[in-house]
């Protein structure tokens, strides 16, 4: 063991085998889930994750497709047992929910939970989380800007919809009724159920090989272990209280901007987040749960840590978070939540531009740090069923202390995958016109920041069309001199006519339409006039770089054939900038 202590009686080799083999155990639920999927948005984008808790209903193993659900799945899951009730579950039980108040997220992200039964008794239960593509509500896809939780779909409250192995057909009918893509939502429901199959039978086999008492001490010890690993990681880090603010960009009914706070306290005992200073909750579309914020913060003290660490109830318990309830970072009942993605997301660079002073070479400048959604739907002409789609996009990542910004990809928590066109236009009525990067939408710095991403549709029918967004008013912030990434655009052109798109909107198509999306770039880090000149000449090759940008604002020019780096030139324009 890392710290060489063993406090229950356990030899380290069958500690170690029984630790990997509960966070594989998660790990095969997620191939479960993935591979008997129906929707893109989980077969392929893997926006799904999965978890273990013991019978004390502590965190034990989680398999991170989504590192958003860090913290979600943390409040979530032992709320919805303890209200449904853990003496009324038995062997072969699922229960299901989404309902966001008090421990939830937004509606679109539906759970199951089964109990773990071994030698007889309750040793835990798995969980899976997954965002369905519909789950009813007053758009498809169901994302759109709502005043009401009530107007974003079907609210599910801990029922059973398994009962001793067996679907509960009268609930599963009745979830079904209210959503859209009922072939893609039921066999997404069923990949659920079959993936807490998994992972019971795992668990199951597991205490076969090892006895029920000997998993049950690695697991105290686990969590205590995860803990002592922390606290030294933790003690390792500049310690103090920081702060900063930042902004969602609009609310979807008002221009005015979300204000977001953040107070930090690194200690080496723990962390406590302060959220006292973001805005009251708003009849709009921008609201996070607790568990969503809660989840950001863990998000964000996972990254400060050997990523080797542990991710249980030990880790968990070194973080303290204060949101007043009531505001955009801890909304209560029936505010709405659908975007509350949006706002988790902002937070996570919130909370890092307050750390990076104390920790430049560790974090990186702004960063997408949204969602960025995208769903449609309509009725398939060929079929008569309704079908829908959702996707988030790629943007530019921050440059770092060392290296530049990733382009175009996921970013804070993200770490769903780009539908693939070839899977995109063989199941849905749409054509991807372009996909590509953004030329010249990095924020220019010694160290860019990554490109954000261009991706067109092209409808040939009607189509109702939901942008849920951000970034269209301010870029992401540069840092030591750095600049602030290019803002992002939605645009809708019809008849070669361009027309800006609110980030928050939901637009009814002609056949022949065109949604374009053009996420952000990644700020810089540090002087632009301090980039390697052959960097610039790469970007420029790629392009990625505009020749005017590259004299302009990294202040070296080309040769004349565009090949090469004109060094008397730059030499000048670097002398007098």
């Amino acid at each position: 063991m890392a710290d060489g202590t063993n406090r229950v009686g356990i030899d380290p080799i069958t500690f170690e085998v029984i630790r990997n083999a509960l966070i594989a155990a998660t790990d095969e639920m997620v191939l479960s889930l993935r591979k008997s999927a129906y929707s893109t948005n989980i077969k392929t984008r893997s926006d799904f994750s999965t978890c273990f808790f013991d019978a004390q209903l502590r965190a034990v193993a989680q398999g991170f497709t989504q590192p958003v659900h860090l913290g979600s799945m943390v409040e979530q899951t032992p709320r919805a047992i303890l209200d449904f009730g853990p003496e009324n579950l038995g062997p072969g039980d699922v229960i299901i929910t989404n309902d966001p108040y008090p421990s939830g997220v937004h509606l679109n992200d539906i759970s199951l939970i089964s109990p773990v039964f071994a030698e007889g008794e309750l040793l835990g239960y798995v969980a899976n989380i997954a965002h369905h593509v519909d789950v009813g509500g007053g758009a498809p896809a169901s994302v759109g800007a709502f005043r009401e939780v009530f107007q974003e779909g079907v609210i599910i409250p801990p029922i059973r919809i398994v009962e001793a192995g067996v679907i509960v057909e009268d609930v599963f009918r009745l979830l079904l009724a209210q959503i859209r893509s009922k072939h893609e939502t039921g066999g997404d429901l069923r990949a659920q159920v079959a993936a807490n199959n998994t992972g019971v039978r795992r668990i199951q086999s597991l205490v076969e090989r090892h006895g029920r008492e000997t998993i049950v001490r690695t697991m105290d010890e686990l969590l205590d272990y995860t803990e002592r690993r922390a606290r030294a990681e933790l003690a390792a880090l500049p310690h103090g209280v920081y702060e900063a603010t930042g902004f969602v960009d609009t609310d979807g009914y008002t221009d005015e901007v979300v204000n977001l706070k953040a107070r930090v306290e690194l200690r080496p005992d723990g962390v406590t987040f302060d959220m006292d200073g973001c805005d009251p909750q708003r009849r709009a579309p921008v609201n996070s749960t607790y568990a969503q914020t809660f989840s950001a913060c863990a998000y964000a003290v996972k990254c400060l840590i050997d990523p080797d660490t542990p991710v249980n109830d030990g880790f968990y318990r070194l973080i303290t978070v204060d949101a007043p309830k009531g505001t955009v970072a801890n909304c209560t009942w029936p505010a709405p939540v659908v975007g509350g993605w949006e706002t988790q997301t902002r937070l996570v660079d919130v909370i890092f531009k307050a750390l990076l002073p104390s920790l430049p070479d560790r974090l990186p400048a702004g960063t997408k740090a949204m969602m960025c959604h995208a769903g449609f739907g309509g009725i398939d002409s060929v079929t008569g069923e309704y079908y829908c789609f959702l996707e988030t996009f790629g943007g530019g990542y921050g440059g770092r202390s060392r290296s530049d910004g990733p382009d175009a990809v996921q970013t804070h928590g993200q770490n769903t995958e780009n539908a693939p066109i070839e899977e995109t236009e063989l199941n849905y009525p749409v054509q991807i016109a372009r996909l590509s990067l953004v030329e010249d939408s990095d924020g220019a710095g010694k160290h860019r920041g990554g490109l954000g991403l261009r991706k067109d549709f092209r409808f040939d029918r009607p189509t109702t069309f939901t942008v849920l967004a951000d970034r269209t008013k301010a870029g992401p912030w540069g840092v030591m001199g750095g600049f602030a990434g290019r803002p992002a655009e939605y645009l809708l052109i019809r008849d070669g006519v361009e027309t800006v798109l609110d980030p928050k909107s939901t637009v009814d198509l002609e056949a022949g339409d065109v949604i374009s999306y053009r996420t952000c770039g990644g700020g810089g880090y540090g002087n632009p006039a301090e980039r390697a000149p052959a960097d610039v000449l790469q970007d420029v090759l790629e392009g990625k770089v505009s020749e005017t940008r590259a004299r302009d604002v990294y202040r070296v020019a080309l040769t004349s054939d565009g090949r090469g780096v004109d060094e008397a030139s730059t030499n000048e324009l670097r002398r007098t900038a």
